[in-house]
């Protein structure tokens, strides 16, 4: 911060610039004489440069469908897979033993059922003559069919039993690319639990995060032209397929996905790109750097009102550039504000307009 001796040598500097132009005199000694810029709102549309990377449209996280030890992993990050192709396999022994228990169930249930059978086959036969009673024929003709469900009921134990053996082995649904792994052979993981993420064949996306103010309006031109950030003459064009609609907790940005229309060469899978958009426009003002100042903690400016006094007036800065300042807010058509000696003023203070002259310097950012 500076000192008061440093302010009181920038204050004599700016006095005597603002006096040595002309040989006009001062209306008054006292009132301070400041440089001024009417205030004229235009629509300001800043272009944006964006960086994000090249991803798969539909990726997908593999897990396992059922929990146990992997004792196998086939692929690595970065391997390009078939689909059906297996990728790791759990330990099947817990599982096999309950195949092998279901099968026995069913073997059990089939000598049940032929049992059943033979005895309703004989109680048909005694019943037209009369050898055996009608409550025996349906006693038996129940227990035929009281087998016959109990082994349809262990054949579909048995198919769940080698359902879930089949899921010890973890198998691609798509062709595409392994883009991350989360498990390793000896680690125990259970059901659902993502293995690997897999990058499916086909169309390409270039995800951004934006900060939410760039996107306060929906994009009129959803056209985006794609560069490669190494080599610049890789290009394509794209359109923006989605704007996530919840900004992010853990960066504050909105995700922007540009689907491209073709991938050309050197241009793949999880490469950095960058593209150029053109924020839509609001009614801003800008002003030099020099004619910002504060309010306690607040942006602010100096305006000079009818009377020729000068007040203090908060605004929102909506940019900050090289050698200026966007304010999107506070400022009115046709106020003036103060880009040259605002460090001698005070509220209410009576200020000299003053009109640059051409063979003077004027102080940095100063307009007439």
């Amino acid at each position: 911060m500076a000192g008061p001796g440093l302010r009181f040598i920038v204050g004599l500097s700016v006095f005597g610039l603002l006096t040595a132009c002309g040989d006009k005199p001062a209306v008054e000694k006292e009132r301070p004489r400041v440089f001024v810029q009417e205030v004229k709102l235009a629509d300001h549309a800043p272009s944006v440069t964006l960086t994000g990377d090249v991803q798969a449209r539909v990726q997908t996280e593999l897990s396992f469908r059922v929990a146990g030890k992997i004792i196998q992993r086939m692929v690595d990050v970065g391997d390009r897979v078939t689909a059906k192709q297996v990728l790791a396999r759990l330990d099947p022994k817990d599982l096999q033993t309950s195949v092998d228990s279901a099968q026995a169930q069913v073997v059990a249930e089939q000598a049940r059922v032929k049992q059943a059978a033979a005895a309703f086959v004989r109680q048909q036969k005694l019943l037209p003559k009369a050898y055996t009673s009608q409550s025996e024929y349906d006693t038996a003709q129940a227990a035929l069919r009281s087998s016959q469900s109990a082994l349809a009921a262990a054949q579909a134990q048995l198919a769940n039993a080698r359902e879930q053996l089949s899921y010890t082995a973890l198998i691609a649904d798509a062709p595409g690319i392994i883009t991350a792994r989360q498990a390793e052979v000896g680690q125990v993981v259970q059901a659902t639990v993502p293995i690997f993420s897999l990058a499916r064949d086909g169309e390409r996306d270039a995800v951004f995060n934006i900060y939410e103010s760039l996107l306060s309006e929906p994009p009129q031109d959803r056209t985006v032209e794609v560069s490669l950030l190494d080599n610049p003459k890789i290009k394509t064009t794209g359109t923006v397929r989605e704007i996530t609609p919840a900004v992010s907790a853990q960066t504050g940005t909105v995700q922007v996905k540009v689907t491209l229309s073709e991938l050309p060469e050197g241009m793949r899978l999880g490469s950095v790109v960058s593209a150029t958009a053109n924020v839509p426009g609001k009614a801003a003002v800008e002003l030099p750097w020099s004619a910002l100042t504060k309010n306690l903690s607040d942006p602010a400016v100096w305006l000079v009102d009818g009377q020729g006094k000068a007040q203090l007036k908060t605004v929102t800065v909506g940019r900050y550039l090289s050698g200026k300042v966007i304010i999107s807010d506070g400022l009115k058509d046709g106020e003036k504000v103060v880009t040259a000696g605002g460090q001698l003023l005070h509220p209410d203070v009576l200020v000299e307009i003053a009109t640059p002259c051409a063979s003077s310097p004027q102080l940095p950012g100063a307009q007439p």
